[in-house]
């Protein structure tokens, strides 16, 4: 049968073994014919937009007074006619009709409220990005800042995805207890907050996030027992899989097939990740968990495609993902520049160092297109995942040199289910929150009820 009449399967229908469970993408099988997916009721019921919050720590080159003069970051025109030569974004170039670039709004509830708050503005920053809210100094357990964006979308609209949301990381950010300044370690650990007093852990190692997705079936020993005998999570399902496809179209037995076999390829990658870390040939990063890839782009693009799969078969529709942490050392060779992240960010003022700084933003912002090509490469229903996503990417700090929070990076990429114009470069008035941004963009997707957010002034639409 070819589902070829008025009926059709459930969009959650999931292929299912005592090893695991699986999401499907979105099949013609699960439309009724002669119809759109988004004239149907699942199509009209669920907010399918998918967002990603990505944080760039330390701010950018651009956002000091020469690095901005020099377009380090944002471009000179404002509107639509703009170049990205002479940027960190330049790499974006492709999907420019996707961009939304926002200059001059700052996040200032990092900066310090009291004396005893001075010099704590690292320990601020990453906890204010995604809330917009200044986190009360404590090195105990009586945390508060505010619910993240991130998580505000999770709690209208979560709940309709098997998992509501996942937080990914590249860095270490497992630190407990106190940090420094007078600062809870769990305000520079994370970027998502379910409520005020909860923040929620990341994830590093791409073999949990592709167990949490794919892996969460059987018992700790099975799961244990397919690991040693280095077999796919696929294997138990190939009568499933063979079964499931018997009842579908061509077109739709390639889409499965072809989706299978993004699911087994990363599960391999993810094998060669952690065979090649436990050769006992030395590591870059020691203290990484075995699955953790010692090379920033390819932990980069497995942590992507863990995020495509997961926006292809709608396990979930949220991510926030963490660069980098704060202070970090570490060194990005193939930037370009061979001086460590923290100490490159302190560049004092000078144009050389400056110029440096922005070889190692240009790199990070270059992971980009990776995942953008593979967004707007996978079709469902009436459009592509890049149609259907907003990736928001900035920093609540702005010039890392002074560790001010006036004029932070920001832009957005996706067409955001039409919610997003795209192919804009928008200049706030001076003196713009950031927070108000991020509220325009909340009503957007439909939390029209929420009258601020952070320490919004107003709504300021991009």
């Amino acid at each position: 049968m070819n589902f070829i009449t008025g009926k059709s399967i459930s969009r959650r229908t999931m292929l299912r073994s005592m090893s695991g469970v699986i999401g499907l993408p979105l099949l013609d099988a699960m439309i009724p014919a002669g119809r759109l997916w988004s004239a149907t009721a699942g199509g009209r019921a669920a907010n399918d937009t998918r967002l990603v919050f990505i944080e760039q720590v330390h701010g950018a080159a651009g956002c000091n007074e020469w690095g901005a003069s020099q377009n380090l970051w944002a471009p000179a025109a404002e509107g639509k006619d703009f170049d990205l030569s002479p940027t960190s974004l330049r790499s974006l170039e492709p999907f420019r009709k996707y961009l939304t670039i926002v200059t001059n709004t700052d996040s200032r509830m990092a900066d310090a409220f009291s004396p005893e708050e001075i010099g704590g503005d690292h320990f601020r920053t990453t906890a204010v990005f995604l809330t917009q809210a200044h986190p009360k100094q404590t090195q105990g357990s009586d945390l508060h800042i505010g619910t993240s964006m991130d998580q505000l979308a999770v709690q209208r609209f979560g709940q309709e995805t098997p998992i509501p949301s996942l937080q990914l990381t590249i860095e270490n950010v497992d630190q407990a207890g106190g940090c420094a300044y007078g600062y809870a370690c769990a305000y520079t650990d994370t970027v998502s907050w379910a409520s005020p007093s909860e923040p929620l852990p990341m994830i590093r190692d791409p073999r949990a996030v592709f167990q949490q997705l794919f892996g969460a079936g059987g018992t700790p020993e099975q799961r244990a027992h397919r690991l040693r005998t280095d077999r796919s999570i696929l294997d138990w399902m190939l009568d499933e899989i063979t079964s499931l496809k018997r009842e579908l179209g061509p077109a739709d037995q390639h889409r499965v097939s072809r989706y299978i076999d993004n699911i087994r390829d990363l599960e391999q990658r993810i094998g060669r990740i952690e065979m090649q870390n436990t050769s006992g040939e030395e590591r870059e990063i020691p203290e990484a968990p075995v699955g953790v890839p010692d090379d920033f782009r390819e932990h980069m693009e497995v942590m992507f495609d863990l995020q495509l799969l997961a926006f292809t078969s709608d396990t979930t529709r949220v991510f926030s993902f963490k660069l980098g942490r704060d202070a970090s050392p570490r060194i990005y060779p193939e930037s370009g520049s061979s001086t460590p992240f923290h100490a490159g960010s302190h560049h004092g003022g000078r144009e050389e160092r400056i110029l440096d700084f922005a070889l190692i933003n240009t790199y990070h912002v270059g992971m980009l297109p990776y995942f953008l090509e593979k967004l707007q490469a996978t079709n469902e229903g009436d459009g592509t995942l890049l149609d259907k996503t907003m990736i928001m990417y900035g920093s609540a700090m702005a010039d890392p040199n002074i560790h001010n929070h006036a004029r932070c990076p920001l832009f957005m990429v996706g067409g955001m289910n039409g919610l997003l114009e795209g192919e804009r470069h928008v200049v706030a008035p001076p003196g713009t929150p950031m927070a108000n941004v991020m509220l325009d963009l909340l009503h957007r997707l439909g939390l029209t009820d929420l009258e601020s957010f952070g320490n919004s002034t107003g709504t300021f639409a991009v």
